[in-house]
């Protein structure tokens, strides 16, 4: 029975500076959970304090029914933003050295270093240091080091930064496996495309303070659809209309709605001054999203 992250009141200071300010979230079994906001909003820092690396001044992190201690922590599987590797170790030789510290036996560390080598694209690098890979492969050794001993919980910080196309396909695949096979995955990164894919929800912390959480559709849906219309009427056109919070107009005209709008007729008003080309609703995507919510805080 797989466990779950929990993050209560996280409070950390650094002499002035407040770097989380009673931050709580949670991270269920099987859930993949995108952290994310600007340089310096204390994503890192949170990682840090789930992983030991740094004290929490008042809070706690808990998985399953215990707090986190050091047996917990041996089974979370972590991948820094900044490279934790050694570069003048080889790359087998290291995920196996990693896989025993997690206490897999020689047999099972050796297997499980070949299958994550040769599920992330790395197995014919091997036998060559971590320093003469390339940046984008040196990322998927890393991956692989959090995978070795199949934790129980993955905390990525960054994982996409430095990857083409289909490396970021890869990992993407791997964070929905191991997500499938019941592990809380964490992961923080700026490619806010990809958390919107990936994520079931969301977190967004700005000055150390969660500023929104939940579900990324809910999220998305929280300032309403909007609707968007192609077409050769004049500006204007759509004030007063019933529904109609307000109107963006240029080529393109994007009117903001609320639950009460007739999109029918918004239409139609759009037809009465000509032909439209394009009307479609959508919602904000998680990037607008993220804007609005760092600059209100």
């Amino acid at each position: 029975m797989r466990a779950g992250l929990t993050v209560t009141g996280l409070t950390k200071r650094f002499g002035d500076l407040t770097a989380l300010d009673d931050l709580s979230f949670d991270v269920a079994p099987g859930e993949v959970f995108g952290f994310v906001g600007s340089n310096g909003a204390g994503k890192s820092t949170t990682m840090r304090i789930i992983l030991g690396v740094l004290a929490a001044d008042t809070g706690s992190v808990g998985f399953g029914e215990r707090d986190i201690d050091s047996d917990v922590r041996r089974r979370i599987g972590y991948m820094p933003e900044e490279r934790g590797l050694y570069p003048k170790m080889k790359v087998g030789e290291q995920l196996v050295y990693l896989a025993r510290l997690h206490g897999l036996s020689p047999s099972d560390a050796s297997t499980r270093m070949r299958y994550w080598t040769e599920r992330l694209g790395v197995d014919a690098r091997v036998g060559d240091n971590v320093a003469d890979l390339s940046l984008g492969n040196q990322q998927r050794v890393q991956l692989a080091a959090a995978l070795v001993f199949d934790p129980d919980l993955l905390v990525l910080d960054e994982p996409f930064s430095g990857l083409d196309p289909v490396a970021v396909d890869v990992m993407s695949d791997v964070i929905v496996e191991k997500a499938a096979d019941g592990v809380p995955v964490l992961f923080s990164s700026h490619q806010l495309e990809l958390v919107q894919r990936l994520c079931h929800r969301v977190g967004i912390i700005a000055k150390g303070r969660m500023q929104a959480l939940g579900a990324v559709d809910d999220l998305r849906a929280r300032d309403g659809v909007r609707l968007r219309v192609a077409s050769t009427a004049p500006a204007g056109w759509a004030d007063g209309l019933p529904g109609v919070v307000r109107a963006e107009y240029g080529e393109t005209t994007t009117v903001y709605v609320d639950d009460t709008v007739d999109d029918q007729q918004v239409l139609r008003a759009a037809l009465a001054h000509g032909p439209v080309h394009t009307f479609a609703s959508e919602k904000p995507d998680l990037t607008e999203l993220f804007r609005e919510v760092v600059t209100a805080a």
